[in-house]
């Protein structure tokens, strides 16, 4: 039968594509873990790594072991999780794939975690919409918070959390008033900086424009919001960003925030999880907390 060790380690491999940053990232010798995973290729009666002079990549049968292991890693870390919950200590590790404009409320939830379960240790990995569900079907992700205003997937369970409302957050030179409100066209006409086009916050700014006739070019493309506002606080460039991360991150950079109007656009972020039965524990606490903090 096959070790759930030895799934590990080929998922390692997998996520790490180096044979010796993976032996290390599992706390065994690079020879060692090389046997082993010459071990389950025996077992199984296939090879699963391509070989060469460094790792290429894994075979089409090592793929279809990987999403395996993903499985029954995930499920014997549910079983684990349960059997410690009984015991009135839950503990492990949580990953979430969180969309970047959603960091700042992911970044409260292991504040709201520890109280009751200390030995739960929260991973918040920061991942666009798409590679979050991808993150899920591969059992990479526990969860994911992200945009809600698509199809979600059948397998997947959507919670609603909150709305995202968009602000346009600019120096003092640059804004178009120090305060009140700012429209979407008045934002349209200044020297922006945004995330990058295959992130959904993007394409629905994008939209927005769209709807209005406008289409701006933006001066810098970024995958991290902390760069729009470093940017923004110099003083060159504006950016448009939601309400919630603002709030939390502007402050203290000096930048005029006035809420977008004309139109005003919502767009519904929530937890996305697998469908399984029964559930992880540790899933479960993660999405009574986030509709608490989302409350």
């Amino acid at each position: 039968m096959t070790n759930l060790r030895d799934l590990q380690l080929l998922a390692a491999l997998a996520r790490h594509r180096h044979f010796a940053r993976a032996a290390e990232a599992c706390g065994i010798s690079q020879p060692a873990f090389s046997a082993r995973i010459r071990n389950l290729e025996t077992e199984l009666g296939t090879p699963v790594v391509q070989r060469g002079n460094r790792f290429i990549g894994l075979t089409r049968e090592g793929e279809v072991v990987l999403k395996w292991a993903g499985r029954l890693l995930a499920e014997a870390e549910g079983l684990r999780q349960e059997i410690a919950a009984l015991k009135g200590s839950l503990s492990g590790h949580l990953t979430v794939g969180c969309v970047p404009t959603a960091l700042s409320f992911a970044a409260d939830l292991p504040a709201r975690l520890r109280p009751a379960h200390p030995g739960l240790v929260l991973r918040i990995v920061s991942a666009s919409s798409a590679q979050i569900l991808r993150g899920l079907e591969d059992f990479s992700f526990d969860a994911g918070l992200s945009y809600l205003d698509q199809t979600v997937p059948a397998g997947i369970r959507a919670t609603p959390l909150y709305p995202e409302r968009y602000v346009l957050l600019a120096p003092p030179a640059l804004a178009p008033r120090p305060r009140g409100t700012a429209s979407w066209a008045e934002a349209a006409a200044l020297p922006l900086c945004l995330l990058s086009s295959n992130m959904r916050n993007r394409m629905i700014v994008e939209e927005v424009f769209a709807s209005l006739g406008l289409m701006p070019a933006p001066v810098t493309e970024t995958t991290a919001l902390t760069v729009a506002l470093t940017q923004a606080a110099s003083g060159d460039v504006a950016t448009i960003v939601p309400e919630r991360l603002a709030t939390s991150l502007g402050a203290g950079l000096g930048l005029v925030m006035l809420p977008l109007t004309a139109p005003e656009v919502e767009k519904p972020i929530g937890l996305l999880t697998l469908q399984r039965d029964p559930e992880p524990p540790a899933v479960t606490v993660l999405r009574a907390e986030a509709e608490a903090l989302a409350r």
